[in-house]
């Protein structure tokens, strides 16, 4: 039987949304497992047999938001990743619609829950999903560019806190410009207008 069929992950699938439904309006961690047993229309005992407690069920639950995410981005943008020593450089530049329309996409999809996260971003384990970003994207990506070692963490900081401010503000904003906008300012903001 497939993972995604089986009763387990279904079940695990219902606590995840349960969660991130009550992240939209209350602090994590004054949320009670009744609570989310409730949202998701499963017994507590059900809970147990799956997490011990809260804290287990955000972290698969961030793990949820990483897996859905990804499915939002078209295969071959996936095999760029597993090609980065040898593919075209400008196959590097992420800072395109192909990239970052896919990426808007889900956050607008998804407001409550990124607005969630960025009121409450160590919450959600920010800091461990960067690292992982930058051992498995961003570094060898820099790596092609011959940037230094040593200003590397620097240059992925500006960039990601800059694209993180212009994201907050469009959630601030209820995602009301459209995601062409928002690409066009990204784009703006790291290439110049004229870029």
């Amino acid at each position: 039987m497939n993972k995604s069929e089986s009763k387990y992950f279904k079940t695990a699938i219902r606590f995840d949304k349960a969660l991130l439904s009550l992240l939209e309006n209350k602090q994590f961690e004054y949320i009670t497992i009744s609570e989310i047993c409730e949202k998701a229309e499963v017994n507590r005992s059900t809970f147990y047999l799956h997490y011990e407690n809260t804290s287990d069920l955000l972290k698969e639950t961030v793990q949820y938001i990483i897996d859905d995410f990804l499915s939002f981005f078209p295969e071959d943008t996936k095999d760029t990743v597993n090609q980065f020593e040898t593919c075209n450089l400008q196959d590097l530049y992420f800072v395109n619609e192909k990239y970052l329309f896919p990426y808007l996409l889900y956050i607008k999809k998804n407001q409550r829950i990124f607005q969630a996260m960025v009121s409450q971003p160590m919450l959600f384990g920010g800091e461990a999903i960067y690292k992982r970003l930058y051992n498995k994207i961003f570094n060898p990506v820099l790596e092609r560019f011959h940037y230094p070692l040593n200003e590397r963490q620097y240059v992925m900081m500006f960039y990601c806190n800059g694209i993180t401010a212009i994201i907050t503000q469009w959630l601030k904003d209820g995602c009301t410009k459209s995601i062409e906008d928002i690409t066009t300012i990204i784009c703006y903001c790291i290439f110049g207008r004229e870029g």
